[in-house]
């Protein structure tokens, strides 16, 4: 258990990271758990976000099974850029064995959690934005294409993220919202429930449309939708530009990510500024 948030219940480590990996696994169709000692994903996108490994697993401790661990995640997802995601619910000295293999440590963001229990906090959008959920192919699509441009993605993966949107099979748990202004998506989160926790995902704002409050009326939204799906805590990774928001809604950080990659791998790119 964590120490409890500005408000509210403590929130269970256990609970966060097993919906996290949920989110995670569920970019890859081709995605796998456990049989080789981690679980990991495979979008087969041409961006790492959505390829990697969420987690080694205890079994996997000795030296020799993770030497075999890391040879066999490089074959599984070669010819796609990955992260290896570093939490607490690795072993420890995972990321001591993951240098020792070739690991290079890219960032390292917070996980910063809340209780539901509080009110919402700070949601003040700007004269004539919307939030609304996504329930339609095209919103779908520009949905992704905002996000997809935050993110710094080419317009050439724009059909294949919206493929593998569209073909999660946790679906029942995803609730995907979009910042609406005169017709036009200028903002996006998802929010899946499971195990508890509203994890939120992918807020995104379209640079044009930045520190007008866009960002904060999604937050509002993605709280509200946990609330409202019964979840006892709400959970994310904060970037760099959302940490302050994060913390104005009453979010503490109090684990992180440590995120890894490979540079002896060909075409394997860092991680983005």
């Amino acid at each position: 258990m964590l120490d409890e948030a500005e408000t509210g219940r403590p929130v269970p480590m256990a609970s966060v990271f097993a919906t996290f990996r949920q989110y995670l696994l569920g970019w890859g169709a081709e995605g796998r758990r456990g049989d080789i000692g981690v679980d990991r994903f495979r979008s087969g996108l041409a961006t790492p976000q959505f390829n990697g490994v969420v987690r080694l697993l205890p079994s996997a401790g000795a030296d020799r099974p993770v030497e075999e661990s890391v040879a066999a995640v490089r074959g599984e997802l070669a010819g796609v850029p990955w992260w290896w995601w570093v939490g607490p619910d690795s072993p420890p000295g995972t990321a001591g064995l993951l240098r020792r293999h070739g690991g290079r440590e890219i960032a390292s963001l917070p996980v910063m959690v809340r209780s539901l229990d509080g009110p919402a906090g700070p949601g003040r959008p700007c004269a004539g934005l919307r939030v609304e959920e996504v329930r339609d192919a095209g919103r779908l699509a520009g949905l992704v294409r905002t996000y997809r441009t935050s993110m710094g993605v080419g317009p050439d993966l724009q059909a294949g993220m919206v493929r593998a949107e569209a073909g999660r099979a946790d679906g029942a748990d995803i609730v995907r919202l979009a910042a609406v202004l005169e017709g036009e998506v200028v903002g996006t989160t998802t929010v899946i429930a499971a195990h508890g926790v509203a994890g939120i995902f992918l807020v995104h704002v379209a640079e044009e449309h930045r520190r007008r409050g866009v960002g904060a009326a999604l937050t509002a939204a993605a709280l509200r939708v946990g609330r409202e799906r019964g979840m006892d805590a709400a959970a994310l990774v904060a970037s760099p530009a959302g940490e302050a928001l994060y913390r104005r809604f009453g979010f503490t950080s109090v684990w992180g990510y440590r995120l890894f990659d490979f540079p002896d791998f060909p075409g394997f790119p860092g991680f983005p500024a």
